[in-house]
């Protein structure tokens, strides 16, 4: 039916194209094809088979796969993850992130003892768990995190936690829920500079995630934190300076830095690739700065190695000259 002086009569209508609950972007990457030091081998080995498998068994959830972490098929060969508990779907729609953005289903309370169980038969000494954020929970979800904590502690007395938090919308009561399980590391990623986070992260403040890092600091100070940060979204060298200073300043300990990916046409396009040499450049700024460790290189993400940089962290701190060349997968 043809309304009278409907502006928008006999007018094409395109419908909006969605992938993973996020609107397709109408701009393209200005930059040409992947750099060498980009490119990795697709996974397929038995070890990654058998945590594939045993991931599906369990019906749990992954940040490996639903991140397209480009070192799932090293990490999962050697038996390593970081499970995401909370559920597949969330609240907030980051416009870097993978994860799929919509409304989640009700909570699972039996997942606290899943990952625990999978943690157990894997026979990990550490393992990193992570979430996608719930702003429908009154708490964010901080319940299930100390619950999984409890649950893996209890079957995998040896294994070291690191939980790899939201911001819980800056409740102050759900970091202290989560800091009364004693994690081994807490980590919160900052994940890009001030003046981009309302174009990357609308649903999160870099205010916020600079407090969370500074209250879980001053509250467990005998426990490393630690923060995630992505480069190639246009920010500047001066703002990558600031953001390490302002990390530094909340007594953040260990530090990744690592090359944003595009997952896909709905995401934020890559800005610039970095070279393995600017990596270095950071690394060796981050290290003269006072951070305990850190982790850069193009494909480095928040949890590729985790056991490794809290080893070294734990070993004391690094020679501030770190001379040498950064490989092409991190250090």
């Amino acid at each position: 039916m043809t309304i009278p002086g409907d502006p928008l009569a006999g007018a094409t209508v395109v419908p909006a194209t969605f992938f993973r609950g996020r609107r397709v972007r109408p701009e393209s990457a200005p930059i040409g094809p992947k750099p060498r030091w980009l490119k990795v081998r697709a996974p397929g080995t038995p070890g990654y088979r058998r945590l594939k498998r045993l991931v599906r068994e369990q019906g749990l959830h992954t940040v490996c796969e639903e991140a397209n972490c480009p070192n799932i098929g090293e990490c999962w060969h050697h038996g390593t993850a970081t499970f995401m508990i909370l559920g597949g779907v969330c609240t907030r729609a980051c416009s870097y992130c993978n994860v799929e953005h919509g409304q989640p289903g009700p909570l699972d309370e039996s997942e606290p003892a899943r990952v625990a169980a999978a943690v157990r038969t894997l026979e990990l000494d550490y393992v990193v768990i992570t979430s996608v954020d719930r702003d429908d929970l009154g708490d964010g979800g901080a319940r299930v995190f100390a619950e999984t904590i409890t649950a893996t502690r209890a079957l995998s007395p040896t294994c070291r936690i690191e939980t790899l938090i939201p911001d819980f919308g800056g409740c102050d009561t759900s970091l202290d829920t989560v800091l009364a399980a004693r994690p081994d590391v807490l980590n919160h990623n900052i994940e890009t500079v001030q003046r981009l986070y309302r174009r990357a992260r609308p649903g999160g403040s870099y205010d916020r995630a600079l407090r969370l890092l500074d209250r879980a600091s001053r509250g467990q100070p005998t426990m490393p934190t630690k923060s995630g940060l992505m480069v190639g979204l246009g920010e500047s060298w001066d703002e990558l300076v600031e953001t390490l200073a302002a990390l530094r300043r909340v007594g953040c300990d260990i530090l990744t830095i690592g090359q944003y990916l595009r997952p896909s046409a709905a995401h934020l396009p890559v800005a610039r690739y970095y070279h393995p040499d600017e990596f270095l450049a950071l690394k060796r700024m981050a290290i003269t700065l006072g951070f305990g460790h850190v982790q850069s290189g193009p494909l480095v993400r928040s949890s590729y190695h985790a056991h490794e940089q809290a080893d070294a962290f734990a070993a004391g701190p690094p020679a501030p000259d770190t001379s040498g060349e950064v490989s092409e997968l991190g250090e």
